[in-house]
C-alpha cells in the first residue's frame, strides 16, 4: 500500500552536496534497487560495489521517516505511473514558472537515488518536453551508457556516467564519447586517471553541468570507505 505525497521533490538544501550547488536545485529521492513490494530493480545497471556503497541512507535518509517516505514514493511510482509522472511534471513547472518570474535558472535531479529515464517518462504520461523550459536545466549520474549516448546532446540535461568496478569498458567508451565520468577514490583525488583530468566532484552536485569530458572524483564516504570490490578506485 502507498499513499499519494503531497510533493514528490526535495529541496536541494536538504543534501550536504547539492546545498554547494550554484542553481537552486530540487531532487526525487526514491528507494533504490529493488526495495520495494515488487522487487522491481530501478537501477538495473546497479554494480553489487555500488549497492553496498549507497548512500540512499546516508544523512538525512538514516532517519526511518525519510525512508519510509522515499520507499512510499517508489511504490507510488509502481503502481500508478501515469499519476506519478502526471504530479512531477506539474511540480517541475511550477518551480520552473517561479524560476522565470524572478530571472534566475533551477535545476532538477531527478535520480537522487535511482537510474530511471525520467526525460522519456515525462514526454510520453505527461506531454512534457524539458527542452522547453528555458530556465531549467536537468542532470542526472547514469550507469546505462546507452542513456548516455541517447542525451549526449540534449539542450539541457546533463549525464555523467558512474564508473563502477564491473563498466571498466562503459568507463572509457563513455570517455572516448567526451561524456564525463564519475569516480569514487580511497583517499586523496588523483590528477589523472585513466588519462583523463580529474576534478574535484564533491565541490558541488552540479559540476557535471560545466564540466567537459572529464573525471569527476568523489572521496568515498559511508559505507563505501570499507570497499573492497574494486567500486572504489584505491
Amino acid at each position: 500500500m502507498y499513499t499519494i505525497p503531497k510533493k514528490l521533490l526535495s529541496n536541494g538544501n536538504t543534501n550536504a552536496k547539492t546545498t554547494k550547488n550554484e542553481l537552486k536545485t530540487f531532487i526525487l529521492y526514491l528507494s533504490p534497487y529493488n526495495q520495494n513490494s515488487k522487487g522491481i530493480n530501478i537501477c538495473v545497471k546497479a554494480s553489487k560495489g555500488c549497492a553496498a556503497s549507497c548512500l540512499w541512507s546516508a544523512g538525512r535518509g538514516a532517519f526511518d521517516s525519510v525512508k519510509n517516505s522515499r520507499i512510499n514514493k517508489t511504490e507510488y511510482y509502481l503502481n500508478d505511473k501515469k499519476t506519478f509522472i502526471d504530479q512531477l511534471a506539474k511540480e517541475i513547472i511550477t518551480k520552473h514558472k517561479t524560476a522565470q518570474k524572478k530571472g534566475y535558472k533551477v535545476a532538477f535531479r531527478l535520480n537522487g537515488t535511482s537510474d530511471l529515464d525520467f526525460i522519456y517518462l515525462l514526454k510520453k504520461y505527461a506531454s512534457l518536453n524539458v527542452e522547453t523550459l528555458e530556465n531549467a536545466v536537468f542532470y542526472d549520474y547514469t550507469k546505462i551508457l546507452g542513456k548516455v549516448k541517447k542525451y549526449l546532446t540534449h539542450k539541457n540535461y546533463f549525464l555523467t556516467f558512474s564508473r563502477a568496478e564491473d563498466n571498466e569498458k562503459e568507463t572509457l567508451e563513455a570517455l572516448k564519447l567526451g561524456a564525463n565520468v564519475s569516480a569514487v577514490f580511497k583517499d586523496n583525488l588523483p590528477k589523472k586517471y585513466k588519462g583523463f583530468k580529474v576534478i574535484d566532484g564533491d565541490k558541488s552536485d552540479d559540476i557535471m553541468i560545466t564540466a567537459k569530458n572529464s573525471i569527476l572524483g568523489l572521496r568515498a564516504k559511508g559505507k563505501a570507505k570499507n570497499d573492497f570490490s574494486g567500486f572504489v578506485i584505491n
